[in-house]
């Protein structure tokens, strides 16, 4: 990816004002890697160089993980009954942002880089505050829990985890490093986001280009 890319990338990140929605470019649905090939190359990835991604590739991640895919609004992640519980966050150096699928943009949550408090909230895994983003699942269970009930928990847990295996096929095909992270202080990462008491932190995945292999 062009250095020029990366820091235009980083400019608009960082001169949005809290409450700013941000567009992400299209989002690329033909890819260049066979997905077999990204199948056998995903591995859990721990050490990042501290580079910023582009916009398209900031996109490419988001869209992976809960991008509109239809004209009737479907995503790219298999939801039971299509409620779609999750929301997606994102972190980085320019601060924290909320994916909005049904417009495949942005919206800056706050200023302030929040990647080393989710590092403290995860146990001291010092990497979230290296790689370049973090992808965050939330969970707001009510939204399937309304139409199964109790049931319905287990099947928010099986959307997190097709969205999650979306984001890291999609991390190696653009050639980045991915790891999922289960280990954190609920409360602590919900402090960092803002989340509302209907809203729970469900997964982190640090995501960035590869410091070693």
């Amino acid at each position: 990816m062009k250095k020029e890319e990366e820091v235009e990338a980083a400019k608009a990140l960082g001169q949005a004002a809290p409450g700013q929605r941000l567009q992400l470019p299209t989002a690329d649905a033909k890819g260049s890697m066979p997905l077999e090939q990204a199948i056998a190359r995903r591995r859990s990835r721990r050490y990042f160089k501290a580079e910023p991604l582009s916009l398209e590739e900031i996109g490419q991640l988001l869209w992976s993980a809960q991008g509109v895919t239809s004209e009737e609004g479907l995503r790219a992640a298999p939801s039971a009954g299509a409620m779609y519980p999750l929301e997606t966050y994102l972190a980085c150096a320019e601060g924290l942002f909320q994916y909005l699928p049904q417009e495949h943009s942005v919206v800056k949550k706050s200023a302030e880089d929040p990647r080393p408090p989710l590092a403290k909230a995860a146990l001291g895994q010092d990497f979230i505050a290296q790689a370049a983003v973090s992808v965050i699942f939330t969970a707001v269970y009510q939204r399937t829990t309304g139409r199964y009930g109790e049931r319905g928990r287990r099947y928010v847990h099986m959307d997190a985890g097709y969205a999650a295996e979306n984001v890291h096929l999609q991390a190696e095909a653009l050639g980045l490093g991915s790891v999922s992270v289960g280990a954190f202080d609920d409360a602590a990462v919900a402090r960092v986001l803002g989340l509302s008491r209907d809203e729970e932190p469900l997964l982190i995945i640090p995501a960035g280009r590869l410091d070693k292999a």
